[in-house]
């Protein structure tokens, strides 16, 4: 899963002569004004093509011409900004410790106590004073570094906006609020650093989850490679209890296998010679030699990885409105606070130097650091804690335009049914026992490949019946099948081959018309040219589809509606079980694409809900496609803007809730960042607010929403 620079062949790319593209980390990279600081030193550069930076992640991908600009050169030139950059898959760079600030800041806090206290006692003024730029100096070697960087690239972030502040209180002879200011800043940007990279630890548990190396059979010997070494085809062994670290097909060997890291799903899985199992799952008590299907970039788990870094870059619509705001926010605080400077002595007569101490106040507060980083770490902690729940969510957008969702539209076979047909019932006529109806079918259907023939041999063999082998079987195409069972000619098939043979009499004939009105096929068994007996087979319902079709329309308030192409009976008797009312059934796939396009003229967004690739014309209609079971489907990975890794139909309205969530604790994030700023702004202006009291407001603001959004890890 290395993510190197590397060249991309074969790449249309009409300006570089060698495409390359490089994701390098970024040390320093917390805020909006940290990634224009970024684009602003590196778009000029010759050979870049493009850049996309996610704060949450630190990390900056980059388009560039290989044959102009190497890598070095993009990590230097990151350098000359204040911060630091590396390659994601090399060392990082040494860098100061969080121990290190953490002695800055606590020296910052002991000389300004010191400077406090020389004052309660009687010190000279000058022990006091020279205290307090102790503290200054002190807790501002990291901002006043970064400040520096910031004014050569001519950018007024919040490195810069607070040293002109406390240059102006040091040029005011506010010693002590140079001191305080410098103090509070410092250690307000150390907790929320260590907080932001609590966020990035909790995220970054998603990439650790399959094992980097993998035990390789070969020659009748075992070793330990590094993964990325194993090719498909390979021979791997997975002990008990251990992490399967590839993709592959089980070659022998039985066991339970967890795949609740990918799945969510709560339940481990019997897994056997012939069953697939991905990376990253948790092998149960047996052992299993598993032959490698895919390379360690192509795994599920990294495509899943890959997928939810590229979703954490894109930006929801809240987050460009913010982006927007923000953009004309600080300039417009600054030119107030110019203007008060100038204009707010002539007006009301107060001193020069108190209207500058507003202005400072101002500029403190311009930065709107708080609210720019307030959408995308909610976006990002959603995005990460629903895909360890098995949910993949393939950006901000579709998150946004799922929590807006009013109408469910949802396929009948596979997703509110198993797509596995079933014997729900067994009508016995003329005495015959329900066991010796059974066991007469399914000899005659034990070599049927039919999933009709498929689902009476597992009813008998789960209930443990005891048939004869039958001979002379024949298989009548479309129609049924015969044969000899312990003597007598058994024939199994349906309404027409018997009506064909005369076989199908009133009693039988009752039968099928009830089971035909009620969505279900029948398979007539008769037995010496007599009928003796119905089965009736039918796509299994989901246990938990009525639940959830009911948790959807009475917690949620959303219209729910089957599309399907089946049979208007069958679609009826599905709909009554699930407890839907709206269902439109033969359609064809266009059909159901003109049935998506009928409900998104009704009004809100719409939400397909399907299993797979033949649904995908009616997800790409839909507001929101959502796939379920898209583990191992690498065409449901890709086309789903939602793909539920499992087949569990109750994460439907789990993710519905999450996306919900997430946008109530965007504009609760928002509300927050833009409330503080106003209260503070017209403080400011009043002479209510000191610069101590901005600074907490301001970074005060960063670690609320932050802390805010890293609930939604822990959304269930």
């Amino acid at each position: 899963m290395s993510t190197a620079a590397t060249v991309a062949r074969g790449v249309a790319c009409t300006r570089c002569q060698v495409h390359a593209e490089s994701v390098f980390r970024i040390e320093g990279l917390d805020c909006g004004e940290e990634v224009a600081i970024l684009e602003r030193r590196l778009r000029p550069l010759a050979g870049v093509e493009d850049l996309t930076a996610d704060i949450v992640g630190q990390r900056l991908h980059v388009k560039y011409d290989a044959a102009v600009l190497s890598a070095a050169a993009i990590v230097e030139a990151v350098g000359g900004t204040g911060m630091r950059a590396w390659l994601e898959h090399e060392r990082p760079v040494a860098a100061p410790t969080s121990r290190a600030r953490g002695a800055l800041v606590a020296a910052s806090g002991a000389a300004l106590l010191a400077g406090f206290g020389g004052g309660f006692a009687g010190l000279p003024e000058s022990w006091s004073i020279a205290a307090f730029v102790v503290a200054a100096v002190a807790g501002g070697v990291y901002p006043f570094r970064r400040a520096a960087a910031s004014l050569r690239m001519r950018s007024l972030d919040i490195h810069v906006l607070m040293l002109v502040a406390v240059a102006g209180a040091l040029a005011l002879g506010e010693w002590a609020e140079a001191g305080t200011v410098v103090f509070l800043f410092s250690i307000a940007q150390w907790l929320e650093s260590r907080t932001m990279e609590r966020a990035r630890e909790s995220i970054r548990a998603l990439m650790e989850l399959a094992p980097v190396e993998a035990l390789v059979r070969h020659g009748g010997h075992e070793h330990r490679v590094a993964v990325d070494t194993v090719v498909p085809g390979a021979t791997i062994v997975v002990r008990p209890g251990e992490k399967i670290p590839l993709d592959g097909v089980v070659a022998a060997g039985r066991s339970e296998v967890n795949q609740a890291p990918i799945t969510g799903e709560s339940l481990p899985l019997e897994k056997g010679p012939g069953d697939e199992v991905f990376a990253g799952t948790i092998n149960g008590h047996g052992a299993l030699d598993v032959t490698v299907t895919r390379q360690v970039r192509d795994t599920t788990i990294a495509r899943i990885i890959h997928m939810v870094e590229a979703a954490q870059a894109e930006r929801a619509p809240a987050q460009q409105f913010v982006d927007r705001f923000a953009r004309w926010y600080t300039p417009g605080v600054i030119v107030l606070a110019a203007s008060a400077a100038v204009v707010g002595p002539l007006v009301t007569g107060d001193p020069l130097a108190v209207w500058i101490y507003r202005a400072l106040v101002l500029l403190v507060v311009s930065c709107p650091c708080a609210l720019v980083i307030s959408t995308p770490v909610s976006i990002v902690a959603a995005l990460a804690g629903a895909a360890r729940r098995g949910v993949l969510i393939k950006g901000g957008a579709h998150l946004e335009r799922l929590a807006g969702a009013r109408t469910f539209a949802f396929d009948k076979t596979g997703t509110l049914t198993r797509g596995v047909l079933v014997v729900d019932e067994v009508v016995g006529l003329r005495g015959t026992a329900e066991a010796d109806l059974i066991a007469d079918a399914a000899a005659v259907e034990a070599r049927s490949e039919h999933p009709i023939g498929a689902a009476i041999v597992a009813l008998a063999s789960a209930r443990g019946l005891e048939r004869s082998a039958a001979s002379d079987v024949r298989a009548i195409p479309g129609l049924g099948a015969e044969g000899t069972v312990a003597g007598r000619a058994v024939v199994a098939g349906n309404a027409r081959l018997f009506e064909a043979r005369g076989l199908l009499d009133a009693a039988a004939a009752a039968v099928v018309a009830r089971l035909a009105a009620e969505g279900r096929t029948a398979v007539l068994i008769a037995r010496d040219g007599v009928t003796v007996g119905v089965l009736a087979v039918a796509d299994a319902v989901r246990p938990v589809a009525r639940d959830v079709m009911q948790m959807l329309q009475r917690d949620h308030g959303a219209r729910v509606v089957m599309l399907t192409g089946d049979i208007e009976a069958t679609a009826r008797t599905v709909a009554e079980t699930t407890g839907i009312t709206e269902w439109r059934a033969q359609l064809l796939p266009a059909d159901k694409v003109e049935a998506v396009k009928a409900l998104r003229a009704g009004g809100g967004a719409v939400v397909m809900v399907g299993d797979g690739v033949n649904d995908a014309p009616a997800l790409a209609a839909a507001d929101v496609g959502m796939v379920m079971g898209a583990i191992g489907s690498d065409a449901a990975l890709e086309t789903a803007d939602v793909a539920l890794m499992s087949d569990e139909l109750q994460k439907v309205p789990y993710a519905l809730r999450l996306s919900r969530a997430t946008l109530r604790n965007i504009k609760a994030n928002i509300a927050i960042s833009l409330g503080l700023k106003a209260a503070f702004l017209a403080m400011a202006v009043a002479g209510t607010a000191t610069l101590w009291m901005a600074v907490l407001a301001d970074t005060g603001a960063s670690l609320i929403v932050v802390a805010n959004a890293l609930r939604l890890l822990r959304y269930d």
